[in-house]
């Protein structure tokens, strides 16, 4: 039976960030899946929580323990999704850490203050993905990726995740599937020091965990020109912990 890789995305995008990836994975034997998050509601946006369950339920559904892989918000799911026991191992690519106190993500802020975005859907703007999210691209390719993959997202996952709301993790949890961290060098969004203080943290539990750094990649690094990099070596590692088909 092949082994299952779940991918999990993260804000403003949908699961079709994850096609190469899928592609790359599928090659290597790999049944691979990228659902979407939960629909909204009664008017209410889904909190962490709530995505969490979402994938919880996803993940227990299946008939084998899968490969979690998640970028951003998708990074700190993974994280969340291990420590509950689940998975059977975790790939987390600039995640966003849980709890406030490691977040140091200065562009999460804006988001904040007008304290409405609770409640509602926020918009990205063309400038702002260019500046912060995937300014190692050209002009042409920014405009693309924004026309391509940028949707709008649930305020309340931003407040959620800078308040530590639903995002505890135990950091001594020698019971948790292997673990990798992977940080983008040039990330305005999840800093590559972030990544690195959030393996420290992970460090003080007896279970296997691991960090690479990829220089000169961006927040975009799963999608940007040599994303091929950041997923062969993902599948390498994951191939030493868990064994070759």
């Amino acid at each position: 039976m092949p082994r299952h890789a779940l991918f999990i995305h993260g804000t403003w995008l949908t699961p079709a960030i994850w096609e190469p990836f899928q592609r790359r994975f599928s090659a290597c034997g790999y049944c691979c899946t990228a659902p979407p998050w939960p629909v909204a509601k009664g008017g209410r946006q889904p909190g962490i929580s709530a995505l969490l369950a979402h994938y919880e339920t996803l993940v227990r559904s299946l008939e084998q323990p899968p490969l979690l892989i998640g970028h951003d918000l998708g990074g700190l799911l993974v994280q969340l999704l291990l420590d509950r026991g689940l998975g059977q191992a975790g790939i987390a690519i600039d995640p966003l850490p849980p709890r406030a106190g490691l977040l140091g993500l200065y562009s999460t802020w804006p988001w904040l203050l007008p304290w409405v975005g609770w409640r509602d859907l926020l918009y990205m703007t063309p400038q702002y993905f260019a500046r912060n999210m995937a300014q190692t691209l050209t002009p042409a390719e920014q405009s693309a990726a924004y026309a391509r993959h940028i949707v709008p997202a649930p305020g309340r996952v931003f407040v959620e995740a800078a308040l530590g709301i639903g995002s505890t993790v135990d950091f001594t949890n020698g019971e948790r599937a292997p673990l990798l961290l992977l940080a983008a060098g040039s990330s305005h969004i999840v800093r590559a020091n972030v990544v690195a203080a959030l393996y420290r943290r992970h460090r003080g539990s007896s279970a296997i965990t691991s960090f690479k750094q990829f220089p000169g990649y961006s927040h975009w690094l799963i999608a940007e020109p040599g994303w091929e990099r950041i997923a062969d070596y993902s599948i390498e590692w994951v191939q030493n912990q868990v064994g070759r088909f």
